[in-house]
């Protein structure tokens, strides 16, 4: 493909390259000696689901792939003890070399849902930090300074606030940016709050005589809630492993504005036909695009028809889950045990705000007792079939 060709579709969505000029000269050098470019993004499994914020990143990962690129997929299973600092307004919790292993298996089958499995490059960074010296890490931290690590801004927001930095998270931008070294990557890409760390395995591989990556950032995918980005720590996420009706579910309930940034950077659809169709169902077709990609087109088309019978025609749903009572448990126990609610006090807020029902009725106190059986309803889209 021409090389005014390829740039086009690496820059769709991006936010930032650093710098189109040097990646014309990389492709320029990598058509004329038969060599694909090496492109690395790094995720590190501090949790075991990727979410559809990861996706943005992935989606780019297999442009590039089809392009005839090498993907090298890092699986940062060293680094993730440490925790990524950035956007952080605090020290994360470190996770165990156990937690981190177990999170890194469920990656691969689930990355092999957007990216071609067979030419990617699966690396682990334990594979090169777990033999290096104590004397060769602590030399790492010649290449930056002190100074220019409070230039970050959730450095620099903390410190001016006076709240902790621990050493051990100056460490990590810069094995991030040793990774670079390892891998030689031609390009690294990454959300637009990982610039910093992107910047320094450039200079990096300037210290270490390399030529420097192209730094690519993507823009951060808002969660569910419209204002933190998704994460499954905000409890804002749509997992790329959930249930089509959870999917279909949480991408019903996101915000008109934000579902035109999921049809951006979730899909290849044209935004001005988006913006022509109603709200509603504009909506309805994002969630099948979604769940068709993930779950398959016939999946999406149940959930569709289902939401449909459900929320527009007023009906239950056909599968909801059953709770035995005994006709002794007040509703309030029974939304806490059934987890229709996560606490008792979230069971209360529900019932305060007029948000449940017992067929069809609305129930107004928290010490009812459903004597007969019925539909349980908690919200919106939270359905219970009480038995005896």
């Amino acid at each position: 493909m021409e090389i005014d060709q390829q740039i086009e579709i690496i820059k769709r969505g991006a936010v930032e390259i650093f710098s189109e000029s040097e990646l014309r000269k990389k492709l320029e050098v990598g058509i004329k000696a038969r060599r694909p470019l090496r492109i690395k993004a790094g995720f590190d499994p501090t949790a075991p689901d990727l979410h559809l914020g990861h996706s943005v990143l992935l989606r780019k990962l297999r442009q590039f792939q089809d392009l005839g690129h090498e993907v090298y997929f890092l699986i940062g299973d060293f680094t993730g003890q440490i925790g990524d600092p950035s956007g952080k307004s605090e020290t994360r919790k470190q996770l165990s070399g156990s937690e981190v292993a177990r999170n890194a298996q469920t990656y691969r089958k689930q990355v092999a849902k957007i990216l071609d499995i067979s030419k990617l490059k699966i690396v682990f960074n334990s594979r090169w930090f777990e033999k290096m010296p104590v004397k060769e890490m602590l030399q790492l931290t010649t290449h930056l300074t002190v100074s220019q690590m409070l230039e970050r801004n959730d450095f620099k927001k903390r410190y001016t606030a006076g709240e902790n930095i621990s050493i051990l998270e100056f460490m990590y931008p810069l094995m991030q940016g040793y990774d670079s070294v390892v891998l030689k990557a031609d390009i690294e890409i990454g959300g637009t709050d990982q610039i910093f760390n992107l910047l320094v395995g450039r200079a990096f591989q300037k210290d270490f005589n390399q030529p420097q990556q192209i730094v690519l950032t993507m823009p951060l995918l808002e969660g569910t809630d419209g204002i933190q980005k998704m994460s499954k720590s905000y409890g804002n996420y749509i997992g790329i492993n959930e249930p089509a009706k959870d999917m279909f579910g949480k991408i019903m309930s996101i915000s008109d504005d934000l579902m035109l940034k999921y049809y951006e950077l979730l899909t290849d659809e044209d935004l001005s036909l988006v913006k022509s169709l109603h709200p509603k169902d504009a909506k309805i077709r994002l969630a099948k695009i979604i769940i068709a990609y993930y779950h398959g087109a016939r999946k999406a088309e149940d959930e569709a028809a289902e939401f449909t019978r459900v929320f527009s025609q007023k009906e239950a749903p056909q599968d909801m889950p059953v709770f035995k009572t005994d006709g002794k448990k007040t509703i309030l126990v029974i939304l806490v045990e059934s987890k229709l609610a996560a606490s008792g006090n979230a069971a209360r807020r529900l019932i305060q705000q007029g948000a449940v029902s017992f067929n069809n009725q609305k129930v107004g106190q928290d010490d009812f007792i459903p004597v007969v059986p019925g539909i349980l309803k908690a919200g919106s889209r939270r359905f219970l079939k009480v038995e005896r």
